[in-house]
């Protein structure tokens, strides 16, 4: 009897412990505003100041020199197909509902919460989540200039002068997200203005001595939730022996931005650290060409043995050919670390679900190593999530700038897994989590037949997902089909975990970034089509709201509103919409918040 030992059950246990410590052992996080419009936290709190560094670096890395790379274009040559009259009529009334569905849930913001992070939509109440800092404000700034609304990003900017980062309510600051949300906001409403208002690269560069502070560890490694309290008192701190990899793991795009408009390289330097020693351990790990979700930042060990590219560990693999555009194409390392992870996602984390009508769809899932005996083997597990949604869209800018063509179906097929995903639930909404069946894993083509789908394949497939003892009544079948009605599963998944839909842009981000690479306007009708879905489902009578169960045609809403939903979401679908040469791709990178940071021209 063939013996299958799952070695990854055990970490997998462990990372759910991690996740809950991390994220929802944090008691409630709901309070009355109490910072003024811009941020200001209250007097006499504990405030930040620059101490002497106990682990100085001497040795600073600079940012590569010499001419830029000729990096291929990314964007479709929309000159080859002019639009018609009513193809640009058609395509700017969209754009109108899309930028008036904006204002309406940032006028709720600026009316109920202002300086706050963020506006409950239902409530009205402010919410304090990122620092109480104003996070929808800066997260937002770059978008207001975008639609044209200049007089809301002038207020902004006087707003952030009074923003004061060295104190927060805060006993923890998370670096990643104050680096993606805070110091991305900045260095974007800084550059597509052109420089022309200097108190955002002031704040920017404010903003990034604060967090340089996390790096004054004995290995320089990040302590990403920072503890920064015990630096503002002087005292030692050190990286967590439990970091999640998206957060260590992705800060490089903004901090180079940082070292470039400022000339300040100690930014590159500690980033440029952290890139390293991820290219040395990539092919050290239990699965060669990615990382573990979870990794030891102090002892700087992978050896967790799970393995995705959707939540804990996304934005790292999207920054690798972002930090390469950065760079000019002048560090081989992150082209080289993208295309050893890409090959390994094609093979291990990539998935054809079964599905009605046998649609060729691909999701990318989490992996683990197991043994089949005594022999090492990956195991699938294959898990859709929305935050997994951007990979569509990363693969296919790797498939332009690092001439991978062949990508480029796969990039398509992992947009249509998604696309799929909304339009298979009542509301049309895609879900946070969910189990499929695949029928094939990988990307290369399945055997015949072994995707065709059948009722009685799938009730197998919801049988084996949710019944760890053979069934005694009833063959697997049977069984399947009563966990499917118990379960209230909608048709092709095996499992549903999280039915929530929280506003996330990850969907419509890589629907975006397919559209600009191929010009097909099928993408910009799905997007239209969703995102009427989305604004039906979502808006309140003060912003848009969060949703408890997608598998309902009108679900209901809840009073969350993330600071992505002004700053991500309704900037894609906007960007979509909008003519080419907004946010042109062959001229600006997208961080991971969708901020638009200029790529380098010149040495």
């Amino acid at each position: 009897m063939i013996l299958i030992r799952r070695l990854w059950l055990v970490p997998a246990f462990f990372i759910a412990c991690v996740v809950y410590y991390l994220f929802l052992h944090t008691g409630s996080n709901v309070q009355s505003p109490s910072v003024s419009p811009g941020g200001s936290a209250p007097l006499g709190k504990l405030h930040w100041t620059k101490h002497p560094e106990r682990y100085p670096i001497t040795d600073l890395r600079s940012p590569p020199a010499g001419p830029i790379q000729n990096i291929p274009k990314i964007q479709y040559d929309f000159q080859l197909r002019p639009e018609s009259l009513d193809e640009k009529k058609t395509r700017e009334t969209r754009l109108g509902v899309v930028r008036d569905a904006f204002i309406h849930a940032w006028n709720g913001y600026k009316k109920h919460a202002w300086g706050a992070d963020e506006v409950g939509p239902i409530s009205g109440t402010a919410r304090m989540s990122f620092g109480g800092w104003g996070a929808t404000l800066v997260d937002t700034m770059d978008t207001l200039w975008i639609m044209d609304l200049k007089e809301d990003f002038e207020q902004c900017v006087e707003a952030v002068k009074k923003i004061d980062f060295t104190t927060s309510q805060e006993e923890m600051i998370n670096v990643f997200e104050t680096t993606i949300r805070y110091l991305g906001g900045f260095l974007a409403a800084y550059d597509l203005s052109d420089g022309r208002y200097p108190a955002l690269l002031d704040k920017a560069r404010e903003l990034g001595e604060i967090l340089y502070s996390a790096f004054d560890t004995p290995n320089h490694m990040p302590m990403a939730r920072w503890q920064w309290r015990v630096t503002a008192v002087g005292k030692e701190i050190e990286p967590s022996t439990n970091t999640l990899l998206a957060e260590i793991g992705s800060l490089s795009v903004e901090f180079t931005r940082l070292s470039q408009v400022t000339g300040d390289v100690k930014y590159f330097d500690v980033i440029q650290r952290i890139a390293e020693t991820m290219e040395s351990a990539q092919n050290q790990t239990k699965i060669p060409g990615l990382w573990p979700t979870i990794v030891n930042a102090k002892a700087l060990t992978f050896d967790v043995n799970h393995f995705t590219m959707g939540g804990m560990a996304d934005s790292t693999y999207e920054y690798l050919p972002k930090q390469w555009m950065m760079l000019g194409g002048r560090d081989g390392k992150y082209k080289h670390m993208y295309e050893e992870a890409i090959e390994a996602a094609k093979r291990y984390l990539f998935f054809r679900p079964l599905v009605p009508g046998g649609e060729d769809l691909l999701f990318s899932g989490n992996a683990g190593l197991t043994t089949l005996e005594t022999i090492p083997i990956s195991s699938l597990e294959p898990q859709g999530q929305h935050l997994a949604c951007f990979v569509g869209g990363m693969v296919g800018i790797g498939a332009k700038i690092f001439g991978r063509p062949d990508d480029l179906p796969v990039a398509r097929r992992l947009v249509d897994g998604c696309l799929w995903a909304y339009n298979s639930m009542p509301s049309g909404l895609m879900p946070e989590t969910f189990h499929l069946s695949a029928c094939q894993v990988g990307v290369d083509p399945p055997p015949p037949g072994k995707c065709e789908w059948t009722d009685a394949k799938w009730y197998e497939a919801v049988w084996k997902k949710n019944s760890p003892t053979p069934p005694r009544d009833a063959t697997p079948s049977e069984m399947g089909k009563k966990l499917v009605d118990q379960n209230r599963l909608a048709v092709g998944y095996t499992d549903q975990g999280d039915n929530r839909y929280i506003l996330r842009p990850e969907a419509i981000e890589s629907i975006f970034v397919l559209y600009r690479i191929t010009g097909d306007k099928k993408l910009q009708d799905a997007a239209w089509a969703m995102f009427q879905r989305i604004n039906t489902a979502t808006k309140t009578s003060i912003a848009h709201a969060a949703v408890n169960d997608v598998r309902l045609p009108m679900p209901e809403q809840s009073d969350r509103m993330e600071s992505f939903w002004l700053a991500e979401t309704l900037k894609y679908f906007y960007l979509i919409f909008s003519e080419p040469s907004v946010v042109d791709l062959d001229r600006w990178v997208l961080n991971t918040e969708a901020h638009p940071l200029k790529r380098p021209t010149t040495t």
